[in-house]
Order: structure tokens, then sequence, then C-alpha cells
């Protein structure tokens, strides 16, 4: 259940700031809300992962994702454009996360 709670987590993380970008300074009262709404359901689903992955390891998974999906939801939504020097960092940092739930014997299963 761990790794199904870290995804929601990351996703109620992403919605989030995905809702804090478009709050405008939280002048718009409906993404306002949702930002409210999408840490609190992602500090709650982070949580419930510690219970069986180790902080360390759950945070940089939870950062890391969040960081790529964040960058692609700016592309996607917001019209951002990133350099390739970017998707070399993003790449990076999905390759960490990688290594981390390949390699790790940190990791609880």
């Amino acid at each position: 259940m761990g790794y199904l709670y870290l995804t929601l987590a990351i996703i109620a993380e992403v919605i989030g700031t995905t809702a804090l970008k478009a709050s405008e300074g939280f002048s718009k009262p409906l993404p306002s809300v949702l930002v409210v709404l999408g840490y609190c359901a992602a500090f709650y689903f982070l949580s419930l992962v510690l219970k069986t992955i180790p902080v360390g390891i759950a945070y940089a998974i939870w950062a890391g994702m969040g960081i790529v999906l964040m960058a692609i939801v700016g592309i996607l939504f917001f019209d951002q454009t990133i350099d390739f020097p970017a998707v070399i960092g993003l790449l990076l940092i999905i390759s960490g996360v990688v290594v981390i739930n390949i390699f790790s014997k940190s990791v609880g299963r």
C-alpha cells in the first residue's frame, strides 16, 4: 500500500501546485480551495507512506516525481518551455528515482 499512497501523495501535490499557479496569488477562489485540499491530501497520504517506506526514500521519490510532473504540467497547461539542460536535469531526477526503487535495499516493500 505504501506505493499506492505515495502515488496519491504525488498526484495531490501536483494538483495543489497546479492550482497554486492558477490561483494567481490566491485571488481566484476555486483554485485557492484546490491548493489547500491538494496539499492537505498530499501530506495525509505522505503520512501513510511513512508507515512502510523510510522518510528519506519516500521524500526523495515524492519530491523528484513532483518536480518532473510539474515540469510536464507547466509545458502542457501554462505554455512554459524548457531547454536542453532542463531536460537533462529532469532525466537525471527520473534516473535517481529508478535507481532508488530498483537497487536500494532501504525501500520498504
